[in-house]
C-alpha cells in the first residue's frame, strides 16, 4: 500500500485514525502494531513473517544486552549486540544482495545459484531502523523496552515503515510508551501531510514522464541536450518523490502524536556536495555518521585514515541504495568527491562567487544521478558520453524541443519549489488573511492530488526497492 493511493487516503488512513483516536491510551500501540501489520502486508503478506522475525530477533537482543550490563558482563553484551548485528545483516545480504553476487560470479565461470527472490519492500529502511536498538540500548542511549508491543510498533510503524525516514530506537523511544496529541498538533499534521502528497503526486509523478521518455529511449536516438533534459528530469522527481513520502510520513506521524525528524532541507540550493549531503536523506548520512563513520574512528584521526573512512562509508551509502553495481560506483563517486572537498577543493571553492559554487554542485550532482538511474553498465556508458558532449544523435534534436516546450511549465514548477523561496515568500505574507487562506489551499492540494490519482496510473515511489 503507498500513501498516494486512494485505499490509503479513503480507507485505510481514516480507519485507522479513527479507531486510533476512540481506544484508551494503553491499547493505541497495539492498535498501530496490528494496522502496521496489514499496512506491510497489503502487498507482500508472506514477509510479514520476515519482519515478525526480525522484531523478535531485535526485542530479545536488547533484554540479553540489558541483563548483561546489568551483570556487569560486557563481554556477554557485546557478543549479543554482535550477533543481532551479524543476523539483521545477514538477512538484508541473502534478500537484496544475494542475486548481485551470484551474477557476478557466474560471469566468472563459479556456478553460484542465482534465487530470484522478491525483495521485501523498504528492507533496507526497517533494517537499519531495528538494528539501531540494541547498539543504543549497549551504549546508555536508550532504556531496554520490556513491551515487545512497543518494539514492534517502534520497528513496523507505518508512516515510516517502508521508505524511510530511518528513525534511531534512542529518537522514539519516549514517544512509544508517552506522547501528546492535540488538534493543533494533528492540524499541522494534516497539513505537512497534503504537501508531501501534492508533491509526490503533482510534481513527481508528471516530471517523471519525462524522464521516463530518455530512459527509453534508443541509445542510437540520445543527443546531448536530450541526456541533460532526461537527467534534469530525473533529479526533479526523485528529489520530489523521496522527500514528498518524507512528508507524508512527518505528516501522518503527527497525527498520530509521534514527531519525526526532518528528511531533506532543499538540497538543490547547496554550494558544495559536502554541504549537499547535509541535506539529502538527512536520516540515512546520520545513521552511517553515528553506527559506522563514528565507531571507526570519524575525522579524529589521520587524514589517511579519515579518508579511507570516508571511503568506506561512502562505498557502504551507495551499495545501500540497491543491489547493482552502479550503485556502488555512485557511491564510490562522491567519496571521491568528498574527500577532495576535505582535503583541499572545499577551501577552494570557498573563494569562489556563491554562482560558481552552486553551479558546480548541481553539475557533479546532476552526473551522480545519471549514475543513480541507469543501472545497465552499456546504457550507462553511453548515457555518460552524451552528457559530455559525445552523443550517437548530435547536439540536439527536434524531439527534445518538443518535450523541452512541452515540460518547460513543470521544470520551472519544480525548480522553483526545489529551493525556499516558496515558504519564505508564505511566512512574509499577512498572517491573518493566510490562516482563512491556508486551508483553502491545503485543500486544493488535496482535491488535485485526488484527481490526478483517480485518472492517472503512473505513481511509483522510487525509493520502495530499496
Amino acid at each position: 500500500m503507498v500513501f498516494s493511493s486512494l485505499y490509503f487516503l479513503f480507507l485505510y488512513l481514516p480507519i485507522v485514525l479513527l479507531v486510533y483516536y476512540i481506544t484508551p491510551l494503553k491499547w493505541r500501540n497495539l492498535w498501530l502494531l496490528v494496522v502496521n501489520l496489514v499496512f506491510y502486508g497489503w502487498g507482500e503478506p508472506k514477509y510479514i513473517v520476515l519482519m515478525i522475525f526480525t522484531i523478535v530477533l531485535d526485542y530479545f537482543a536488547g533484554l540479553v544486552v540489558a541483563r548483561c550490563k546489568l551483570l556487569g558482563n560486557d563481554k556477554g553484551a557485546r557478543a549479543a549486540v554482535a550477533i543481532a548485528l551479524v543476523l539483521n545483516l545477514a538477512i538484508l545480504f541473502f534478500f537484496k544482495y544475494w542475486d548481485l553476487v551470484a551474477r557476478t560470479f557466474q560471469h566468472f565461470g563459479v556456478g553460484m545459484p542465482s534465487l530470484n527472490l522478491a525483495l521485501p519492500i523498504g528492507i533496507s529502511f526497517y533494517t537499519f531502523q531495528t538494528m539501531t536498538y540494541p547498539v543504543d540500548v549497549y551504549r546508555g542511549d536508550a532504556e531496554v523496552q520490556k513491551s515487545i508491543v512497543n518494539f514492534g510498533t517502534f520497528v513496523t510503524l507505518f508512516p515510516q515503515l517502508i521508505a524511510g525516514p530511518i528513525i534511531k530506537y534512542k529518537e522514539l523511544a519516549d514517544q512509544m510508551t508517552f506522547r501528546t496529541h492535540s488538534p493543533e498538533q494533528f492540524a499541522s499534521g494534516v497539513q505537512v501531510f497534503t504537501v508531501g502528497l501534492a508533491k509526490k503526486v503533482l510534481l513527481a509523478n508528471n516530471i517523471g514522464k519525462l524522464w521516463d521518455v530518455y530512459l527509453a529511449l534508443p541509445t542510437d536516438q540520445l543527443t546531448v541536450a536530450g541526456a541533460w533534459l532526461g537527467v534534469v528530469a530525473f533529479s526533479l522527481q526523485l528529489y520530489f518523490d523521496f522527500s514528498g513520502y518524507s512528508d507524508m510520513a512527518v505528516g501522518l506521524g503527527r497525527m498520530l502524536g509521534f514527531e519525526f525528524l526532518r528528511n531533506f532541507n532543499y538540497p538543490y540550493i547547496s554550494k558544495s556536495v559536502t554541504e549537499f549531503w547535509r541535506r539529502w536523506h538527512i536520516s540515512l548520512g546520520s545513521w552511517f555518521r553515528e553506527y559506522l563513520y563514528i565507531p571507526m574512528g570519524g575525522n579524529r584521526v589521520g587524514k589517511g585514515r579519515l579518508f579511507f573512512n570516508l571511503f568506506v562509508v561512502w562505498a557502504a551509502t551507495g551499495i545501500w541504495h540497491g543491489a547493482s553495481w552502479n550503485f556502488l560506483i555512485w557511491g564510490l563517486y562522491f567519496a571521491v568527491l568528498v574527500i577532495l572537498e576535505k582535503a583541499f577543493l572545499g577551501r577552494l571553492l570557498d573563494k569562489l562567487p556563491a554562482a560558481l559554487q552552486h553551479i558546480y554542485t548541481l553539475f557533479l550532482v546532476l552526473v551522480s544521478w545519471a549514475i543513480f538511474a541507469v543501472e545497465d553498465f552499456g546504457h550507462l556508458g553511453i548515457y555518460l558520453k552524451a552528457m559530455f558532449g559525445f552523443a550517437p544523435a548530435g547536439l540536439t534534436s527536434a524531439s527534445v524541443g518538443y518535450y523541452f516546450s512541452s515540460f518547460l511549465p513543470m521544470i520551472l514548477i519544480c525548480c522553483v519549489a526545489s529551493t525556499p523561496l516558496a515558504a519564505r515568500l508564505w511566512t512574509r505574507l499577512p498572517q491573518k488573511p493566510m490562516k482563512v487562506v491556508l486551508p483553502v489551499v491545503l485543500m486544493a492540494g488535496l482535491i488535485f492530488s485526488t484527481a490526478y490519482l483517480v485518472d492517472a496510473t503512473y505513481n511509483p515511489f522510487l525509493y520502495f526497492r530499496f
